[in-house]
């Protein structure tokens, strides 16, 4: 898929930590770091990165430049710029996943509720769209290494939800609320996706960019609509 975004730098080559002068070498790098902070760090600069200029922008030696470490620092935690990209896909993902987990909070009504099932299937791709809408790089980061995910099973036990975790529990529920039948169920999250996401490619870096904000709210509810229409 592309995203419009602009072409990444060539990645720069590994530099040996002793050809660094120790002038250039800010003092928080030679002061010792807790365990795990520069690696979040790296991944929370990519983030930033990513946000502004998509995956093209997330770039080792930028990264380190914001946490201020030595560019050869990185490498104890990534083996390259591909390593980091993933660590920022993933949590670009997990911002997703953040706003799908306070849409489907804030719908009222008992688990199992024929109409409240609907609601929270809405808010989760509510969610999504708004996402790709208010945070173009993320989106498109979150899914510029999809062979990093494990699309085809769910999370396990006490595992972190990610984005197609809220849209499996929410067509599970519809099927507990007796809306949908199990028959129809196996494997429908995958055109439920495809039609959300579509629809978010054609309005954000896709022909239909320049639609007015009026335009594209209305093709949304139209999606939405769409979708539970056709679960009847």
């Amino acid at each position: 898929m592309t995203d419009g975004w602009p072409v990444a730098e060539t990645p720069e080559a590994e530099i040996p930590e002793a050809e660094v002068p120790q002038a250039e070498v800010p003092e928080a790098e030679r002061r010792r770091r807790p365990r795990g902070a520069v690696r979040d760090g790296l991944v929370a600069a990519g983030l930033e990165l990513a946000r502004t200029g998509g995956p093209d922008a997330v770039v080792l030696r930028e990264a380190t430049r914001m946490v201020g470490v030595v560019p050869n620092a990185a490498y104890r935690h990534f083996a390259d710029r591909d390593e980091l990209l993933a660590a920022v896909c993933s949590a670009a993902m997990r911002e997703l996943a953040g706003r799908m987990a306070a849409g489907v909070a804030r719908v009222p009504g008992a688990y199992g509720d024929p109409g409240a099932a609907r609601l929270r299937l809405g808010a989760v791709g509510t969610a999504y769209l708004e996402f790709a809408r208010e945070e173009p790089g993320l989106f498109a980061t979150a899914f510029a290494v999809p062979e990093q995910h494990a699309y085809g099973a769910a999370s396990g036990a006490g595992a972190e939800r990610m984005p197609l975790d809220y849209l499996r529990a929410a067509l599970d529920e519809l099927v507990d609320a007796g809306v949908l039948s199990r028959r129809r169920r196996e494997g429908l999250e995958y055109p439920v996706w495809s039609t959300v996401h579509g629809l978010a490619v054609l309005a954000g870096p896709g022909p239909l960019r320049d639609v007015p904000a009026a335009t594209r709210d209305h093709l949304e509810q139209l999606t939405l609509a769409f979708i539970g229409e056709s679960l009847d």
